[in-house]
């Protein structure tokens, strides 16, 4: 299941999913570049997290904890690229930094937190993806049952318009009686999101609190500033990125995008051998599992045209035997990474072939 917002929304979307008992990933991305995944377990959402936040949230999660630097103390998440934070959550919960009740409510909460800025799409792309769930579990939700809550919740939020226009806008205090509730967290510095986070209360709650401070003179907030992603150097390297996962594809990009990399990723073997030619990228990450044509064979028509024969080629696979390393290495590879992997990991291997 693919499509654009336009034709239908993401109500729709997650009721469609939970109707049909669904189990896999939902990835939306904004017209703005921002990706939100979704994970289901029979058409239950178990969690889901975006790819901008880099702990951050959870970070923020904590630090209403008094944990503010528990992260810290743990070492890489392997559970995949793009579930680093539900892997640091359960790396916390098993090294008893955090108890399970903590650790439910943050998933929760976090859940929660994405379908508050994803319900509100009306422009965008979504594809759905029947892939086996997510794991270890600890909770979930059944969108059915709260839909109608967060549908209050941002209309609630719309009527602090023109005073609040973001939940990334940070209030500034102009009086010191104002916010009592909030005001240990207050410092210019704080976004609303923050807030709601530190604070434990809900994000229309401290909306609320905040629109009536800025009514009275006690509080005003910062001007709105959007993040734009750094564009690529032109003498970067160019990457392209073949695997039929578009949730990896998309996560991949993103992450080399940041970084300053040119990057283009395809889901299609077949389309990969067209664009190739066509981009001429400087390295290859390359799925070994995949229809129609495999990585392996993929990575020998490569290695047997003198136009990519050097060219570095990094295999991506779920697989870590013996037997995968020598085919991969027999049909030219030049690398071996193994799903899953982190962010810090994917980096390292392309900086260390790559030609910045």
């Amino acid at each position: 299941m693919q499509g654009t917002l336009r034709e239908i929304d993401v109500y729709t979307i997650i009721h469609l999913i939970e109707l049909g008992q669904r189990t896999g990933e939902l990835l939306i991305e904004s017209t703005a570049g921002k990706f939100w995944f979704l994970f289901f377990s029979r058409g239950e959402l178990i969690y889901a997290t975006d790819t901008n936040n880099n702990l951050t949230r959870l970070r923020d999660y904590l630090h209403g904890l008094g944990l503010e630097n528990a992260v810290d103390q743990l070492a890489t998440s392997k559970l995949g690229i793009n579930v680093l934070e539900y892997g640091q959550i359960w790396a916390l919960l098993e090294s008893n930094i955090l108890n399970p009740t903590q650790a439910k409510s943050i998933i929760e909460r976090t859940m929660r937190e994405v379908l508050f800025e994803i319900l509100s799409l009306y422009q965008g792309t979504f594809v759905f993806e029947i892939s086996p769930a997510l794991t270890p579990r600890l909770t979930h939700i059944k969108f059915s049952q709260i839909s109608a809550e967060l549908s209050r919740q941002l209309q609630t939020w719309q009527q602090f318009y023109p005073f609040i226009q973001s939940v990334n806008q940070c209030p500034v205090l102009l009086s010191n009686d104002a916010l009592p509730h909030l005001i240990t967290w207050i410092d210019g510095k704080t976004t609303i999101r923050q807030l709601s986070r530190y604070s434990g209360l809900d994000i229309c709650k401290v909306g609320q609190l905040i629109y009536e401070a800025i009514a009275t003179g006690e509080v005003t907030v910062s001007p709105l500033v959007f993040n734009v992603p750094p564009q690529a150097k032109v003498e970067s390297s160019k990457i392209l990125c073949v695997d039929d996962s578009m949730t990896i594809c998309h996560a991949v990009e993103y992450i080399l995008h940041n970084q300053g990399y040119q990057v283009k990723a395809v889901s299609s073997p077949i389309k990969a051998l067209s664009v190739i030619f066509q981009y001429k990228p400087d390295l290859v990450l390359c799925d070994i599992t995949m229809p129609e044509i495999d990585g392996y064979e993929l990575c020998g028509m490569l290695r047997r045209s003198s136009a990519f024969a050097k060219i570095p080629i990094i295999m991506l696979t779920g697989k870590d035997g013996f037997i995968d390393r020598v085919k991969a290495r027999m049909v030219g590879a030049t690398e071996y990474l193994t799903k899953p992997f982190g962010e810090k990991e994917l980096l390292t291997t392309i900086e260390k072939y790559s030609k910045r």
